[in-house]
C-alpha cells in the first residue's frame, strides 16, 4: 500500500461539495481529518457501529453492503477515488445501515463530525454547500432506484458498461475498459443474481458487441450496445 504524505486540505478542496469553501474553513475540517488504511478485505465499520463522521476516498475502493434475513450479500455500492460516503447518518447521528469494506488496497480520510457541525453553526454558506452536496447524492440515489426498477437485466448491465467508458462520445466506435471490481460485486451492486450476470455478457459476445477477458471488455460498437435489445 502507498504510504506517501497526502496533503489533506487538497482533497477535501477537490471534493464537488467543498469546492466553492474557504481555505479557511477547509483548514478547520483538515486539522481533525484522519488518514485511514485498510488492506483488501479489510472491514471499515459494520452495520450498527457509531457515525463519528464521514468519509472520503483518496485511492482504492470501498464496498457498502448489508446481508439479508437469508444470508445473502446485496451491495449497495460501490465508491472509488474523490468520492465520499456517510454524510447522510452523520447528520442523522444514527449507527451505519450498512458495512463497509475495502475492496483493494485503499486511503481514506475521516472527516471529524465535530469540526463539521461547528462550521455549520457559524457558516451559513458551509450549510449550503453542504446541502447542495447531499441532493446530488440525493438525486443519484433516485436515478438509481429507478434504474433497478424499470430497466431490463441487460439494460443495467449495459448502462453500467457504458458507465465505466466515461465520457466518450457514442460515435468513437469501439473502445476497451477495465470492470472496477470483481463479477460478483458488479452484479449484486446491480441486483443480478452472478449466473443473469454471466448470461447477459454471454448474450452480448455472442451478439458481436463485446469481447470479454477476465476484468477486461473490448466493445465493438458503443452505438448497437447502447441500442441492444434482448
Amino acid at each position: 500500500m502507498q504510504h506517501d504524505k497526502i496533503d489533506i486540505p487538497a482533497v477535501l478542496r477537490r471534493l464537488p461539495m467543498l469546492q466553492e469553501v474557504s481555505a479557511e474553513q477547509i483548514g478547520h475540517l483538515a486539522n481533525t481529518t484522519r488518514e485511514k488504511r485498510l488492506q483488501k478485505g479489510e472491514m471499515l465499520f459494520q452495520k450498527g457501529d457509531p457515525t463519528k463522521g464521514f468519509f472520503v476516498v483518496v485511492f482504492g475502493q470501498i464496498k457498502l453492503a448489508f446481508s439479508s434475513a437469508q444470508g445473502n450479500e446485496k451491495v449497495v455500492d460501490i465508491l472509488g477515488p474523490q468520492q465520499t460516503f456517510g454524510e447522510a447518518v452523520m447528520f442523522m447521528d444514527r449507527p451505519y445501515p450498512v458495512f463497509a469494506q475495502a475492496l483493494c488496497d485503499t486511503l481514506l480520510l475521516h472527516v471529524s463530525r465535530n469540526a463539521v457541525f461547528e462550521l455549520l453553526e457559524c457558516d451559513a454558506s458551509f450549510a449550503r454547500h453542504m446541502l447542495a452536496g447531499l441532493s446530488m447524492r440525493l438525486h443519484a440515489l433516485v436515478q438509481d432506484v429507478e434504474s433497478l426498477s424499470l430497466r431490463s437485466s441487460a439494460q443495467r448491465l449495459i448502462g453500467y458498461l457504458l458507465q465505466q467508458c466515461g465520457d466518450v462520445e457514442l460515435t468513437a466506435g469501439s473502445i476497451e475498459c477495465d470492470l472496477p471490481t470483481s463479477k460478483q460485486v458488479i452484479a449484486s451492486r446491480l441486483n443480478l443474481t452472478p449466473e443473469t450476470f454471466s448470461r447477459i455478457l454471454h448474450d452480448l459476445t455472442g451478439a458481436g458487441l463485446i469481447t470479454v477477458h477476465g476484468r477486461h471488455i473490448e466493445i465493438h460498437d458503443l452505438r448497437r450496445l447502447r441500442a441492444y435489445e434482448p
